[in-house]
């Protein structure tokens, strides 16, 4: 679905890389449920599954309708600070609908999305914030969102670059 999306097909397949890559951030039982998790964040963007315009929780609304593990769909709709865009968006009561872990599987999902580009790039955190506060300009949802969701999306980059160097969280 999301292929002709260009872009977002690269950003897509550049997370599920990164997700890859952070495996040893999260419990072994959890690796495999990162990398689809990964996989799917964004599928929400796919025109066809446009109900709310709010790509998380269009993704996560799908996927639940497929029957995917309710984990799966909980991490899809909670991705990169979700709740801050939904709460922009009007939409925080349909949003807790869906479980938010605080987790390490969670906070790897978050480092993967906040560490690449929209084509496919590899950033630091840092730049991927600036690159999304260029992309989206002042007073737009997004915009506001991330601004206000930085320090919760930094706090989990930092622990998963921890665990990866196997550091104290």
């Amino acid at each position: 679905m999301l292929p002709p999306l260009g872009n977002r097909w690269l950003h897509t397949q550049a997370v599920a890389q990164r997700a890859s890559e952070a495996r040893s951030a999260v419990p072994a039982a959890d690796a495999d449920l990162l990398v689809a998790a990964a996989w799917l964040h964004d599928i929400g963007y796919a025109p066809e599954l446009r109900r709310t315009g709010f790509h998380p929780l269009d993704g996560a609304r799908h996927l639940e309708t497929l029957g995917a593990p309710s984990r799966l769909v909980c991490l899809v709709a909670h991705h990169s600070g979700a709740v801050y865009e939904a709460e922009q968006r009007g939409l925080s009561e349909e949003l807790t609908q869906y479980e938010r872990e605080d987790s390490p599987l969670l906070d790897a999902l978050i480092y993967s999305d906040m560490t690449a580009g929209p084509a496919g790039q590899r950033l630091t955190f840092d730049e991927r914030i600036s690159e999304i506060l260029t992309r989206y300009e002042p007073g737009s949802a997004v915009h506001a969102a991330i601004s206000n969701a930085r320090p919760y999306l930094a706090s989990a980059v930092g622990r998963t670059q921890a665990r990866l160097a196997d550091r104290p969280v």
